[in-house]
């Protein structure tokens, strides 16, 4: 029997047929000895588990009965899956064959390394970084998201620039290694968000609680990204503007968080005037509906629940940007993490 410890990789799939079709054969083809491979289907109706059964009978799969999104669809399924380690795999990664055993490793070698992720490449243009995780994830002053390899728009190109491990603030949930002790611990993803920014809440939270992100340059994958939602759909527009305003509220402590948030609220309208000049107007509404979404949330009375995690606010802030990564990005032309203010980087 193999010593080395158990890895659970769970595809959450919803209506995901042709992705499972072009890329599950590259995650049954993983080396890792002590693996298991979930197909966790959050109540496909195009024939995804048929297709699953049919075909790869070994896998397993587990069904909800309805679509819970992202969240709510791996926090009903994780409590069914035995593990040391969990990886969420979205349907869209096609990934190399010996892509677990270095973030293992790295996870094994520190204790206090609660969830890690491997560098993701684009699967259209495979020389270059993808958009959702690069070579991990930074977040700078106001919220506002950015990769080593990407910030916005701007995808560099893989050189071996970023090829040393290191911590980071987040790293993608298109590829998420996390031990299983620590993903109930923290309670999970938060299903308020739905999807997207739900991993870089998770994240964030584990940083709270005293423990590591890493990134793993060693460890290789390809997304296609935009497998559910495309980039410019409104209700992807409505969840990333909305779910980064719960992040902040959900780990910053009240007055941190009241400021960073004030800020935020303007900064968003001038991206909903960006939306409005471009003729993007369903995007702008979506901005707007994101704002009374949030606020509306503010008011309402929650049960306490295990997302509650009692830890030391900022503990742990290394991969924070102490700059406007807005302002460095449009205003001060910088288009490459390498060309940030190395001073602001934590």
């Amino acid at each position: 029997m193999s010593t080395a410890p158990k890895v659970a990789v769970v595809i959450l799939n919803w209506n995901g047929i042709k992705h499972l079709e072009q890329f599950l054969p590259s995650v049954l083809a993983s080396t890792y000895t002590n693996l298991d491979i979930v197909v966790a289907d959050n109540a496909s109706t195009d024939g995804s588990v048929a297709f699953v059964q049919s075909r790869y009978p070994l896998v397993r799969i587990i069904e909800n009965n309805e679509n819970y999104g992202f969240t709510g669809g791996y926090n009903r399924i994780l409590t069914q899956v035995e593990a040391d380690y969990y990886v969420l795999l979205n349907t869209d990664v096609e990934v190399t064959p010996n892509w677990i055993e270095p973030v293992i490793a790295l996870m094994e070698s520190d204790a206090k390394i609660g969830a890690a992720g491997p560098k993701l490449k684009s699967f259209a243009q495979q020389t270059h970084f993808e958009y959702a995780g690069a070579a991990g994830g930074f977040m700078d002053q106001f919220g506002y998201l950015f990769c080593r390899g990407r910030i916005f728009d701007e995808l560099e190109e893989d050189k071996g620039q970023y090829d040393t491990q290191q911590e980071v603030f987040w790293v993608s949930g298109a590829a998420l290694f996390i031990r299983k002790d620590l993903w109930h611990a923290a309670g999970g993803l938060d299903e308020t968000f739905f999807a997207h920014m739900e991993e870089i809440d998770l994240c964030w939270r584990l940083k709270n609680m005293g423990y590591k992100v890493m990134y793993c340059p060693h460890s290789v994958v390809y997304h296609v990204g935009g497998g559910t939602l495309n980039a410019e759909s409104p209700f992807k527009t409505y969840l990333n503007f909305r779910n980064n305003l719960l992040m902040l509220k959900n780990n910053l402590s009240f007055w941190r968080a009241l400021w960073v948030i004030g800020i935020r609220f303007w900064l968003d309208l001038l991206a909903l005037a960006k939306f409005l000049a471009e003729g993007k107007g369903k995007n702008a509404w979506a901005i707007s509906r994101a704002h009374q979404n949030f606020v509306r949330r503010l008011f309402w009375k929650t049960k306490p629940n295990s997302l509650k995690v009692k830890g030391i606010a900022w503990q742990n802030l290394t991969g924070y940007y102490s700059r406007s990564i807005v302002w460095d990005f449009f205003v001060g032309k910088k288009r490459k993490f390498s060309e940030l203010d190395k001073k602001a980087l934590r």
